[in-house]
């Protein structure tokens, strides 16, 4: 987005004209501000010190705030300019964003003046002066030091935006007034953006899932699986009652998409071998290409892929089937009855090998690591099978004790973890049977599936049911962990009216977590969910210093999904407010840097369904323009246009080419403003006492008195000398005499008293508008 040339992006209705009046004085501004520092962050080398401007002017530097020791590191905070009439804080604190509190901070609020890692700083003569609290020296000014770490009291660095930040102590808690915020970052980490933003409703890059799709297809579901393969989705089903005449039970293959049946395979060898409706109680795993091995009541071992008429399987002798999954071999299948553990070939149904154990009914196979974990809820017992050997080689307590509701067990084929919900509980144990995490939930622990190719754990949770008990709402929950450290990788995801009275929910997850199916038995229906992230800035702007009337471009860039849209916003009154500049929504904002933008902050703010994130406000620094149209050429061409001769018509002589400084001997050096009215440091043939010929009286000599003063305020504009002392813009081509500058501002006074800068600001005020219109014809191009 490119803003209309010399306007500033974001400026109030009305804003031209005040942006005219502001630029009128720029040659006053440019001599009193000549050697102020900028206001904002102005450092571009990241070790090096930042500095940062305060609602109220306050400046604050910090020593050093990149690739900072995570353990500890001592750095030196400063000050100046704050208010003699509020005490702050000085510490290190979560960046909450603009006109937010920053908290918590590490150390907490000093109110005992013992911290390292914080200071208290008051006014002099404060009651807390002293021991407790240092005070403020000459100007609102301090020099302290503070200890920081990435990690503590409740302060986590690695998770959240951290600043080193001033604040208003604890008796004016609510006052903005002193806030002023560094980002830092410790080693490893992009300064102020270790979440990637500053997220305004959630934290930016927030993972969270919502429903996509809800699919009745597939009568009762019971069990799930996304093929690796084929991509269809396999669902296992028994009769839904009362929802049709048709019996829906069997093996359904459904469009992942829009829950489309592709196939339906209803029927499947009973006891006698002959085909019957079977329901598909437990899917053990894909077969290759397409097609899936599964369980059908009460002890049916078969196989179906998409297309086929009738499941193929073989009826074992024994108990009924409590859970089955791959063998060790592609024609074998693991199956647990009761506490009967067997390997089985599935075209025979012939046990190859069994073993009994204590008791259980539920196990979860590691063929990585060759264990098989068998789960004894009634005893309270998880017990560790070698596949090699088919024997029990160690056995482990489920924390609650003996007759814990069984829930599920699963591996985690990256880790070898083993997952086990019991209750409201999920019981996590390393691959050596160490517990070494429990996970709380409110609803009932139901199923568990893994995606290696992010490190995720997805559960589903379902509500008991029973509305009489105060526990239950009739909602469930999906949640999702990191596998390493078991924090929340997503938000909690309420599943309304999933509930256990009609059988246990179970989910699949696609590979890379975007999409996650999760059943619902009481409501027989599959919910498609599918992941949305907040906006994420992966690329913020930077603080800029530009020259007046130079193009410059501030860019943001950030992911989320849906994908997120932009718009920029600016602040003329240090981030206090702020409003859209109009028109600006794409990641590059390119304008004109004008005077009258310098101190504005800007900043992107991205949104998307899920969130708003916006980048950290960043400070544009204006400063005058430091030549001539040439931008300091030297010779002939002296200071843009050749300047002509001019008009000796009159003896005054006519104003020559406009921003000509010199003619064919002149020098100019750079420093020369096209703009303000601030002159070149080269050679100036407008004012009395420069000697050579004026054009305006050809063969006359200029003189070289006082008269008239000498303040060519046209910044070297070729035009006829007149009489003597002329004290307008004249310009004498070939004039030999050369007028220093100071800082911006031609004093071309050959011959006079040199004035102070100051005073020489004061005399510039009444020619400011004119210097500034005619330099605004140069950049415009305006008439």
């Amino acid at each position: 987005m490119t803003s209309t040339p010399g306007t500033a992006p974001g400026t109030p209705p009305g804003g031209q004209s005040r942006l005219r009046r502001r630029a009128g004085t720029a040659a006053v501004a440019a001599l009193l501000l000549a050697g102020v520092p900028a206001g904002a962050a102005v450092s571009a080398d990241a070790g090096a010190p930042k500095t940062a401007t305060g609602p109220q002017g306050q400046k604050l530097t910090v020593s050093a705030t990149t690739g900072l020791d995570p353990a500890g590191q001592r750095i030196r905070v400063q000050g100046e300019g704050y208010g003699l009439t509020t005490g702050i804080y000085v510490a290190l604190c979560k960046d909450n964003g603009d006109n937010r509190v920053p908290s918590p901070c590490l150390g907490g609020a000093d109110m005992s003046g013992g911290s390292k890692t914080s200071q208290w700083i008051v006014p002099p003569g404060d009651p807390y002066e002293g021991d407790l609290a240092s005070a403020f020296g000459p100007g609102g000014t301090f020099d302290v030091e503070i200890e920081i770490t990435e990690k503590g009291d409740g302060l986590d660095c690695a998770e959240v935006a951290c600043s080193v930040v001033t604040r208003a102590d604890h008796r004016a808690a609510g006052n903005r007034t002193q806030d002023v915020r560094i980002p830092v970052a410790f080693a490893g980490q992009e300064p102020g953006e270790p979440g990637g933003g500053e997220g305004v409703d959630v934290p930016a890059g927030t993972v969270s899932y919502r429903s996509a799709a809800e699919f009745t297809t597939a009568g009762k579901p019971l069990d799930l699986l996304l093929h690796p393969d084929s991509k269809k989705l396999y669902a296992g089903a028994d009769n839904l009652p009362d929802t049709a005449d048709v019996d829906e039970r069997g093996l359904h293959v459904l469009n992942p998409e829009d829950g489309t049946s592709e196939s339906w395979i209803s029927e499947a060898p009973g006891s006698t071998g002959a085909l019957r409706a079977s329901a598909a109680a437990r899917i053990a795993g894909p077969l290759p290409g397409d097609g899936v091995v599964y369980n059908y009541p009460l002890r049916g071992v078969g196989s179906a892929k998409s297309g086929d008429e009738a499941a193929s399987g073989v009826w074992l002798t024994g108990s009924t089937i409590t859970d089955i999954a791959p063998g060790t071999t592609p024609d074998t299948v693991l199956v647990a009855q009761g506490a009967t553990l067997s390997e089985i070939e599935r075209a025979t149904g012939t046990a190859t090998r069994t073993l009994v154990l204590p008791g259980g009914t539920q196990f979860a196979a590691d063929p990585e690591r060759g264990a098989v974990w068998y789960t004894d809820f009634t005893a309270g017992k998880l017990h560790r099978v070698d596949l090699a050997s088919f024997t029990v080689t160690g056995s482990f307590d489920l924390p609650g004790g003996p007759g814990g509701m069984a829930g599920f067990t699963e591996t985690d084929p990256a880790t070898g973890a083993v997952w086990v919900g019991v209750d409201r509980s999920v019981l996590v144990f390393d691959a050596a049977g160490t517990l070494v995490k429990t996970l709380v939930g409110k609803d009932l622990a139901r199923d568990a599936a893994f995606d290696t190719a992010t490190g995720r754990a997805y559960v589903v949770w379902q509500d008991g049911g029973d509305l009489s008990d105060p526990a239950n709402d009739n909602n469930g929950t999906l949640t999702v962990y990191g596998t390493e450290d078991f924090a929340p990788a997503a938000k909690d995801l309420s599943l309304p009216g999933n509930h256990s009275q009609a059988g246990a929910a179970s989910l699949a997850v696609e590979p890379g977590g975007a999409t996650v199916f999760v059943t619902s038995p009481a409501e027989g229906k599959i919910t498609r969910l599918v992941r949305q992230v907040s906006p994420l800035v992966t690329q913020a702007p930077e603080d800029l210093t530009a020259e007046e009337g130079e193009e410059v471009a501030l860019t943001a860039e950030a992911e989320g999904t849906p994908e997120p849209t932009v718009r920029w916003q600016v602040s003329t009154d240090g981030a206090q407010t702020w409003q859209d500049v109009e028109g600006a929504t794409e990641p590059a904002l390119t304008f004109t840097a004008r005077t009258a933008q310098d101190g504005y902050r800007y900043r992107a703010e991205f949104r998307n369904d899920v969130g708003t994130t916006r980048t950290a406000a960043v400070t544009l620094t204006v400063t005058p323009a430091t030549g001539g149209d040439s931008g300091g050429d030297t010779g002939g061409d002296t200071g843009g246009d050749t300047g002509g001769t001019g008009d000796a018509s009159n003896g005054a002589g006519s104003t020559g080419g406009d921003g000509s400084t010199g003619g064919d001997g002149g020098t100019q050096s750079s420093g020369g403003s096209t703009t303000d009215g601030s002159g070149s440091t080269g050679t100036t043939t407008g004012d009395s006492g420069s000697t050579g010929t004026a054009t305006g009286d050809p063969g006359s000599t200029a003189t070289t008195g006082t008269t008239g003063g000498s303040t060519a305020a046209a910044g070297g504009s070729t035009g006829t000398a007149g009489s003597s002392g002329s004290t307008v813009g004249g310009g004498v081509a070939g004039g030999t005499g050369t007028a220093a500058t100071s800082g911006g501002g031609s004093l071309a006074a050959t011959g006079a008293t040199v004035m102070s800068v100051t005073l020489a600001a004061a005399a510039l005020v009444g020619t400011g508008v004119l210097v500034h219109r005619r330099a605004r014809r140069r950049t415009e191009g305006a008439l």
